[in-house]
């Protein structure tokens, strides 16, 4: 078990606490060279901000869309290869073609797919939009359940009606 000092446990005091000018430089040259992964997270948070905190379904289903979209992105992109060709099968290789890398064409093929599955997600989505705005009047999440909780409780006390109604008329006999 190492003590204190040792690899598992950062060094202690308020200096060990606050990062160098080194880390922030290391961390700014691993952004500059992998700007993309930066543009994916944002891209990310902004769709997982707009399905979580928007009121407006239509708003909700475009949130989704661009979460979808960057989870394509990123896995494209961690899927690529410098410098590599096309899964081809050569008849006669073009000369300095023997020890070049390819392509591995799974995770296209799976993306081409999660687009596929994610059109039909956002159209079934925005048929069930459709739907409520003509059932409710509404695409706003905060109006639809206040609608549906008022007539949940109209529900409650016509029943409580009822029920007072049939114990008076038994109470009559």
């Amino acid at each position: 078990m190492p003590d204190a000092g040792g690899p598992l446990l950062p060094p202690a005091g308020p200096a060990a606490a606050v990062p160098g000018p080194a880390a922030f430089a290391d961390v700014l040259g691993w952004l500059a060279t992998h700007y993309n992964y930066a543009i994916y997270i944002l891209l990310m948070m902004i769709g997982l901000y707009a399905v979580l905190a928007k009121g407006n379904l239509v708003k909700k289903v475009i949130g989704l869309n661009l979460l979808q979209t960057a989870v394509f992105l990123f896995y494209l992109s961690i899927g690529k290869i410098d410098g590599a060709t096309a899964p081809v099968v050569w008849t006669d290789r073009p000369p300095g073609a023997e020890g070049v890398p390819y392509e591995n064409p799974v995770p296209h093929v799976l993306m081409l797919t999660a687009i596929v599955v994610g059109v039909s997600v956002t159209a079934v989505a925005l048929a069930l939009v459709v739907r409520i705005r003509e059932a409710y009047g509404t695409v706003d999440e905060g109006e639809i359940l206040a609608s549906d909780e008022a007539q949940e409780e109209a529900e409650s006390a016509r029943a409580e009606a009822q029920e007072a109604a049939a114990d008076a008329a038994g109470a009559r006999e």
